[in-house]
């Protein structure tokens, strides 16, 4: 048998199994309240959203955007919190096309826990850039992703491509 070490799924696997307490802190409302810096990978936050990077990506420049608000449904946001998010999942969008040049993107949520949901009652978009090709061998055979960059220089290229746009996105301090 093969065996691929991922040192760093040891570190997910125990805060997953932290997610069935109660006592555990929403991981999107914690991030919410940070100065963005590339420790807590949070690229951005405006009044109303957050903007970070996934620490355990699908792909290189999996980025999440979420409400500062402990909402878990699209009914439950303000429509200037549906705005701003808009607003940000475009400019995350444009970013990315910028620095990364992908052929295509999955945007997405899953709301509830049936639905694929890690992070249950905070909802959040997941923007994750794809490339003709990105789905080589390494999931068909070994069950693994290869992800082609380190989460420090995914951060520092997200975060210059973000503060070049828009200034709703630049990083404000706390």
């Amino acid at each position: 048998m093969d065996r691929l070490w991922a040192g760093w799924r040891m570190a997910y696997i125990a805060k997953a199994s932290a997610k069935g307490s109660k006592r555990a802190p929403c991981l999107f409302c914690a991030l919410g309240r940070v100065r963005p810096s590339s420790r807590n990978l949070v690229l951005a936050r405006t009044s109303q959203v957050v903007v970070m990077m996934n620490r355990y990506p699908y792909n290189v420049g999996h980025v999440m955007v979420a409400p500062l608000r402990h909402r878990g449904t699209l009914t439950q946001l303000t429509d200037a919190e549906s705005l701003e998010m808009s607003g940000l999942l475009g400019r995350v969008e444009r970013a990315l096309r910028r620095e990364y040049r992908p052929h295509g993107f999955n945007i997405g949520m899953n709301l509830g826990r049936t639905a694929g949901a890690g992070v249950l009652g905070h909802l959040h978009w997941h923007v994750v850039p794809r490339w003709n090709g990105d789905t080589n061998f390494m999931p068909v055979t070994a069950t693994a992703k290869v992800v082609p960059e380190p989460l420090d220089r995914t951060y520092r290229r997200l975060a210059r491509a973000l503060s070049r746009l828009a200034p709703a996105v630049k990083r404000r301090r706390s």
